[in-house]
């Protein structure tokens, strides 16, 4: 669990809770910074090989897969599962932190919300509300 994503900006940032954070700031120095994310994992075990941004990981599962093939190991190759887009941050940790987690995220992924959609709370009903007769008027409610 020392590594740690975080949505902030529109951006993901991966830290390494290790670190000791900055006496100035208090915030802790950023490993990447990326836009979108990719993980790369093992369809059969969902063990994570890889994860940070899409062209990174996309040419790390090439020429992996090329290498795995070239040894006679063509099952192990498809086996390699590259994912990419704007996941929710608490599934992106939990593959992570999660021996075989990426397998389970896989079988849902079209289900996930977009992750870069924050959680927002739900509002706050005021002492007014809509009339359903006639004209949409607003009138006050009796407290």
């Amino acid at each position: 669990m020392n590594l740690q994503y975080q949505l902030k900006a529109g951006s993901y940032y991966l830290y390494d809770m290790r670190d000791t954070p900055s006496a100035v700031t208090g915030e802790r120095r950023f490993k990447l910074k990326t836009d979108l994310l990719a993980i790369a994992f093992d369809s059969y075990t969902g063990e994570v090989h890889q994860h940070g941004t899409p062209s990174r990981i996309q040419s790390w599962a090439s020429n992996t897969r090329r290498r795995l093939r070239a040894a006679g190991l063509w099952q192990e190759a498809e086996d390699i599962v590259v994912i990419s887009g704007p996941f929710p941050v608490e599934e992106i940790n939990k593959c992570l932190w999660i021996k075989g987690y990426c397998r389970r995220l896989l079988q849902r992924l079209s289900q996930l919300p977009h992750g870069k959609l924050q959680q927002r709370p739900a509002p706050q009903h005021s002492s007014y509300s809509k009339t359903h007769s006639g004209a949409k008027n607003w009138q006050r409610k009796a407290a």
